[in-house]
């Protein structure tokens, strides 16, 4: 486990933060408002490079749109405005210089909902293998195969890579498309209630995978399971009303947290 730095964003709000070769992700009074309501309020938050950090709250409290403010999937709504700062690997991602294409490269992203594209499973992971650059065939071939090996679907696709995509099962068709995101090696992997939608016994086999995706990623997790999170997280992050209420180990967040608002809210107490 990383050694984390106790330290306060607020005399109120219990975070950590993390030397900067430990740090992936930097979050810096981050702010962000649609139409000039508030959404996200000045945030500060480090992601720690390597492990699994969850962002819990109640619907609406900002967990998605803090996500997809990491993807910057908010640049085509003319209505949201930012300030503040989120910074990938020391870089800040607003920055002019910053290519936003190989952003979403970096940080791969993964939806509630499955959304295999309509073509085989082969060119489903294939897709952005091809327009990021051209590969002889072995190598895209040696990428897929390690692609959904490292999803665990290798195994069950394996001699059907050929068939439509839409033809797997809906726990399959979510690890295919974690797979699509792998072939291109992000650095960062967003999933938003990736297991919301499956049956339990595809939650598990989820969850078993976001567990060994760390050895090779960052990853980022909403959810508004409390078992889940507890399960696969090595850190959570409790937000409310857009707000940064505490961020800490996992286990302690769980078991020992800092503040009443916290506990109220894992134990069911506040919604």
């Amino acid at each position: 486990m990383l050694a984390p730095l106790t330290s306060a964003q607020s005399s109120q709000t219990p975070v950590i933060t993390f030397a900067p070769e430990q740090c992936c992700l930097s979050i810096n009074q981050f702010h962000l408002a649609y139409a000039g309501k508030p959404a996200l309020r000045d945030l500060t938050l480090d992601v720690p490079r390597h492990r699994v950090t969850a962002f819990i709250g109640p619907s609406g409290c900002g967990k998605s749109t803090l996500l997809r403010a990491i993807n910057r999937l908010h640049d085509l709504n003319e209505s949201v405005s930012h300030r503040g700062y989120i910074a990938l690997e020391g870089q800040d991602i607003h920055a002019p210089q910053m290519n936003v294409t190989e952003l979403r490269r970096r940080v791969g992203m993964v939806f509630q909902t499955p959304n295999p594209f309509p073509m085989s499973i082969y060119e489903n992971v294939a897709f952005g293998l091809r327009l990021q650059r051209r590969l002889p065939k072995r190598k895209r071939d040696d990428i897929i195969e390690w692609a959904l090996t490292s999803a665990a679907l290798w195994d069950e696709v394996k001699d059907r890579l050929h068939r439509s995509a839409w033809q797997l099962s809906g726990g399959q068709q979510q690890r295919l498309v974690i797979a699509r995101t792998l072939a291109v090696q992000p650095d960062v992997l967003l999933l938003d209630e990736p297991a919301s939608a499956l049956d339990p016994i595809s939650t598990l086999k989820i969850e078993e995978l976001i567990r060994n995706l760390k050895s090779q990623l960052t990853l980022v997790l909403v959810t508004h399971n409390m078992q889940q999170a507890a399960r696969v997280s090595d850190y959570t992050a409790f937000l409310q009303n857009g707000e940064l209420v505490e961020f800490g180990l996992t286990d302690q967040v769980f078991t020992n947290p800092r503040l009443q608002r916290t506990e109220n809210y894992i134990t069911g107490r506040m919604t």
